[in-house]
């Protein structure tokens, strides 16, 4: 979906026994500590994670990059907030933090409409008709298109937070309870506010047909 590789970030590495042995709880009290080498190490521990999920939501590699850094500086400054509660690991809040900025991101990338329907080629409509004959029931078209290419035009007509629910939901393979832990939603918000995005994007996935 994106021209960006996570691997292709450039950062700088964290020396070798740096403290990759340690917990991220134990790296964690270590910051707090004032030991920026232990924040390096859970940099480099879970900088593909942030990688991953901005990616799923941005197609350039300065749009991730951006969003990397928002994520490991919003992270640092909240560590006194991190409690390290069993339910909720250190990848898990990150992972909260990440998605988070991908939607502030989303909101000021809105303006600038990235791509739109009119950008579907000929080619991307014919096999978009094929997959409607071919998938079955309606009810896994989104899925479908969401985990395509062509999604990316579809998601970007999409608002942001309705851009932001599909793609936990059917990229991610994110569960109604793991969207609401990482929004901070309840479960009965998760679940009505998809169905509303859902719907958004059945209407416009019918202007194909």
């Amino acid at each position: 979906m994106s021209d960006f590789d996570e691997r292709e970030i450039a950062v700088e590495t964290t020396p070798s026994g740096a403290g990759d042995e340690k917990t991220d709880e134990a790296l964690v009290s270590a910051v707090r500590a004032g030991d920026d080498v232990a924040f390096e190490v859970l940099f480099e521990r879970h900088k593909r994670r942030v990688a991953r999920v901005a990616g799923r939501f941005f197609r350039t590699r300065e749009q991730v990059e951006d969003v990397l850094q928002e994520s490991f500086t919003k992270a640092y400054f909240a560590l006194p907030d991190f409690t390290g509660r069993r339910e909720q690991s250190f990848a898990a809040w990150l992972t909260r933090i990440a998605v988070n900025a991908c939607y502030d991101e989303l909101r000021r990338t809105r303006r600038r409409a990235e791509s739109s329907l009119s950008e579907v080629t000929t080619d991307e409509r014919d096999w978009f008709e094929t997959q409607l004959r071919a998938e079955g029931p309606a009810s896994d078209i989104e899925a479908t298109a969401v985990n395509r290419d062509l999604a990316d035009k579809l998601l970007a007509r999409l608002v942001p937070e309705e851009r932001l629910l599909l793609t936990l939901l059917d990229a991610e393979g994110m569960s109604v309870a793991e969207i609401a832990e990482v929004l901070g939603w309840s479960i009965s918000k998760v679940k009505v506010r998809a169905h509303r995005s859902r719907a958004h994007l059945r209407r416009l996935l019918k202007k194909f047909v």
